[in-house]
């Protein structure tokens, strides 16, 4: 019983939300769930150091998850070029381009096309066999609008 209880100290917990959160930043576009691991590892290194309540430690979290989150973020995303992937004013740098279908699209089901050594998700209104090449009409959040060229 007592090598659960290791496991169960507040540091311990907190950095795995932390980890676990980081990971989920891969898997979503937007570079915020990064900033929320941040302020877990954040509390896990207090936690380490001094014996504080919960209460405190969810408010550390929050605090130091926003205010990184406020500070860091704009500047990351210059970094990283995250801008043309999250901001929708720049819509017009993928209308127009050339991309190549990697799995098949159906009006009924997206399929994935390859732009700029990336794959995104697709859509079109007729069907796109492996290796057509489309043109990019329309941008939905991460997910292009194509036609045949």
């Amino acid at each position: 019983m007592e090598s659960i209880n290791v496991w169960l100290k507040p540091e311990i917990i907190w950095f795995a939300i932390g980890l676990v959160l980081l990971i989920m930043e891969f898997s979503a576009p937007g570079l915020i769930i990064a900033f929320f691991g941040l302020g877990a590892w954040i509390v896990a290194g207090t936690c380490l150091f001094i014996d504080i309540s919960f209460t405190t430690q969810l408010a550390i979290f929050l605090i130091s998850s926003i205010l990184s989150l406020i500070i860091l973020r704009k500047g990351l995303k210059k970094i990283f070029k995250l801008d043309s992937i999250v901001n929708q004013n720049e819509e017009d740098d993928f209308i127009g381009q050339h991309a190549i279908v990697t799995k098949k699209i159906t009006p009924t089901e997206p399929g994935k096309v390859e732009f700029k050594g990336a794959d995104w998700e697709a859509e079109a209104e007729s069907d796109l066999d492996v290796g057509a090449h489309v043109t990019i009409i329309a941008r939905e959040s991460i997910k292009f609008i194509v036609k045949p060229s």
